[in-house]
């Protein structure tokens, strides 16, 4: 039985590492003060650290899409096992950041994670069949207005997307915000 009764795992953008999310975790303890909270690092190499999948090349090549499916998969499953959440996925949430959001998604919109909560920020669902198996996992999508890496537009349509396969989705847009995760939207997502 795990120490605490919920698990978040926060999930980095592109060249980055776990431990630059960690912080996070310092805002939302006072909220969810029996919330274990994770943050590995994506499992390949990126020129400035870290990387979900590549984006070189065809990113939606079907050899290359598995391939990080499998890695992720791989990875989520030896975090919740070494936390001790292998039976208790309902009490897991991921919040994910640009990539890290764009793979939280895939493995809840393919049908292959049910999990308690995902929270999405600055991401995209990436093109593929949206799976009803997962449709009990709520999700919040956060996005800023004027992102211009990933355009706000991309979780309008992934909020309609996931909602017409029968999700509870939640989606804001903040003005005057770019590429990031900002501090409103932190403070105020930690109640998911």
């Amino acid at each position: 039985m795990p120490s605490k009764s919920s698990l978040v795992i926060f999930l980095h953008g592109i060249g980055a590492s776990g431990a630059q999310l960690m912080p996070l975790a310092a805002s939302w303890r006072a909220s969810l003060p029996n919330t274990r909270f994770v943050a590995p690092d994506a499992p390949f190499p990126h020129r400035y650290g870290h990387q979900w999948f590549s984006t070189e090349g065809n990113p939606l090549d079907p050899t290359r899409i598995r391939t990080a499916r499998e890695a992720f998969d791989g990875l989520m499953d030896d975090v919740v096992r070494v936390e001790g959440f292998a039976d208790a996925h309902a009490m897991i949430a991921f919040v994910g950041l640009s990539q890290g959001a764009i793979v939280a998604l895939d493995a809840v919109a393919s049908g292959r994670w049910r999990i308690g909560a995902l929270v999405s920020f600055a991401g995209l669902l990436p093109p593929q069949p949206i799976s009803s198996a997962r449709r009990d996992t709520p999700v919040l999508l956060v996005h800023g207005q004027r992102d211009t890496t990933i355009p706000a537009a991309a979780s309008t349509l992934a909020a309609a997307q996931l909602g017409a396969a029968g999700f509870k989705v939640e989606l804001d847009i903040e003005p005057g915000v770019g590429h990031t995760m900002s501090s409103s939207g932190r403070r105020g997502r930690s109640h998911f």
